[in-house]
C-alpha cells in the first residue's frame, strides 16, 4: 500500500491519535460522532484528547436514520463556535461524509476514527450526499490521518462488517468494468492501479471466514483493503478503480429509496448485492464462444432512443433530464456508430473474455457474502423483486460508462 498519510490500524489508535495531535499541534479540537459511535469510541477519544489538555467540542448527530444531507450538516454547523478547530469524524460512512464536507466547507482539516470497517471511503476526497432525494458526489477533500482502533472494529455490529465485505468484494466486478470500458469505449484506464485493487480485493477474499469471525487477523485485512481501495480512488482520481454497474445499480436503488423516505440500507449491503448482479453477467461471458457472440449481436437492433428516455424519465423522476445528458454518447449513437461498436466488441473477444476471468464465479462471491453474513437477494434488504428488476434495467444509465450492464445489453443477457 503506497503511503499517501498517516494510518494506523491496531489496538492503540487513541494513544496514535493522542500523540499525532501533540506533534502536529492540534489542541483544538470538534469531534463529530452519533449516539451509538460515541458510545463505541467517541467518548474515550474525548477523554483521551482532554487528558492531553486539548479543547474538544463534542456534537453528536441526532435522528433515528441518520443520513449524509442537509439536516446533519445543519446540525453540526448549528453546534459549532468561533475557535478554529479540526474536525475528528468518529464513525463509518455517513459520519465521514458529513464531517469531510463541512470541514472543506469551513476551511479546516478532519482526522478519521473509523468505528466500523464499512465502507472504503475514509480516504476519499468526494462526499456522496443526499440532495433532495438524490445522491450527489460532491468535491471535499481526504483526512489528516486515519487511526483504526482495531478492538473497536472488531466489536462493530455484524451488518456493518458485511457490508464493508460487500463493498470490497465490488472491486472484482468493478475493475473489470473498468477494463471493459477501456476496451470497447476508449476510457481511460490504469493497469497498475487495477492490479493493486485486484490484489486487496483477494487478499479479503481469502480471509473470508476470519472476517465472518470478526477476528483482529480478519477485519485488519479488511480495513487494509478499504483503505487501499481508497487509496487507488485518490491515486487515479475518480471512482473508476472502486465503482462499476455494481454501484450505479445501488446508487439507483438508494435514490429511490430517498425519493419514498424509506429507510436507507446500507451502502455496501446494496453494493453485495450488485456485485452478484455484475459476477453472473461475467460469468454468461466467460462461457460464451466468440461464433454466439456474433450471433447474439447480429440480432441486437440499435436501442430506440426515445423508448429508452421514456424508460430513464419513470426510472429516475426529478434528476432524468441530467441522466439523459450524461448518456448522450450512447444515446446518440446512429447506426453506423451501433454497428462499429459490435464489430469492435467482436474483434475484441479475446481480450473480453480474459477480463471475464478476472472476475470469480458468482457461486463463490455469494458464498462469501453469506458467510460473513451479507444479503444476496433484494428482499433481504426490503427491495421488492419488482425493484430490484428495475435497478438491474436502469442502473447503467447512471453513469456515463461502459461496464458488463451495457455488455449485457448488445449481448441480449439478461
Amino acid at each position: 500500500m503506497p503511503p499517501h498519510l498517516p494510518v494506523y490500524i491496531g489496538p492503540d489508535a487513541l494513544a496514535e491519535l493522542t500523540r499525532f495531535c501533540r506533534t502536529q499541534g492540534l489542541d483544538k479540537l470538534t469531534l463529530v460522532a452519533d449516539r451509538n459511535t460515541y458510545a463505541a469510541l467517541g467518548e474515550r477519544a474525548e477523554a483521551a484528547l482532554r487528558g492531553q489538555g486539548c479543547d474538544v467540542l463534542t456534537v453528536l448527530l441526532e435522528a433515528d436514520d441518520i443520513i449524509a444531507d442537509a439536516h446533519s450538516v445543519m446540525q453540526v454547523l448549528l453546534a459549532l463556535d468561533r475557535t478554529p478547530r479540526t474536525y475528528l469524524a468518529v464513525g463509518s460512512g455517513t459520519i465521514t461524509d458529513v464531517t469531510r464536507f463541512v470541514s472543506h466547507r469551513t476551511g479546516r482539516e478532519f482526522i478519521s476514527l473509523p468505528t466500523a470497517p464499512s465502507v472504503d471511503g475514509y480516504t476519499s476526497i468526494g462526499a456522496p450526499m443526499a440532495v433532495d432525494g438524490v445522491k450527489l458526489t460532491v468535491a471535499a477533500h481526504g483526512p489528516l490521518a486515519v487511526f483504526a482502533d482495531l478492538p473497536t472494529l472488531c466489536a462493530a455490529p455484524r451488518p456493518l462488517t458485511a457490508a464493508g465485505f460487500g463493498d470490497m468484494l465490488a472491486k472484482f466486478t468493478s475493475t473489470a468494468d473498468w477494463e471493459l470500458g477501456s476496451l470497447l469505449w476508449g476510457e481511460p484506464f490504469d493497469a497498475a492501479i487495477a492490479a493493486r485493487s485486484r490484489k486487496a480485493t483477494w487478499a479479503c477474499a481469502e480471509k473470508a471466514d476470519a472476517i465472518a469471525a470478526a477476528s483482529e487477523e480478519g477485519v485488519a485485512a479488511l480495513m487494509v483493503g478499504l483503505i487501499e481501495s481508497g487509496f487507488c480512488m485518490l491515486d487515479f482520481g475518480e471512482t473508476r478503480p472502486a465503482s462499476g454497474y455494481e454501484h450505479h445499480i445501488s446508487h439507483f436503488w438508494e435514490m429511490k429509496l430517498l425519493r419514498e423516505g424509506r429507510h436507507s440500507v446500507l451502502h455496501g449491503a446494496k453494493v453485495g448485492i450488485g456485485v452478484l448482479v455484475s459476477a453472473r453477467r461475467y460469468d454468461a461471458v466467460r462461457r460464451m464462444s466468440r461464433a454466439e457472440a456474433a450471433t447474439r449481436v447480429s440480432r441486437t437492433p440499435l436501442p430506440d432512443r426515445e423508448a429508452q428516455i421514456r424508460g430513464i424519465r419513470a426510472a429516475y423522476g426529478l434528476i432524468a433530464e441530467q441522466v439523459i445528458a450524461i448518456q448522450a454518447p450512447f444515446l446518440e449513437m446512429t447506426t453506423a456508430d451501433f454497428e462499429a461498436l459490435k464489430r469492435k466488441t467482436l474483434a475484441s473477444w479475446d481480450a473480453i473474455q480474459r477480463v471475464a476471468a478476472t472476475v470469480p464465479p458468482a457461486v463463490d462471491i455469494e458464498g462469501w457474502l453469506r458467510r460473513a453474513g451479507g444479503p444476496v437477494a433484494g428482499r433481504e434488504v426490503g427491495l421488492s423483486d419488482d425493484e430490484v428488476t428495475l435497478g438491474v434495467a436502469f442502473g447503467h444509465y447512471y453513469r456515463n460508462r461502459f461496464t458488463i450492464g451495457k455488455l449485457s445489453g448488445l449481448l441480449g443477457i439478461a
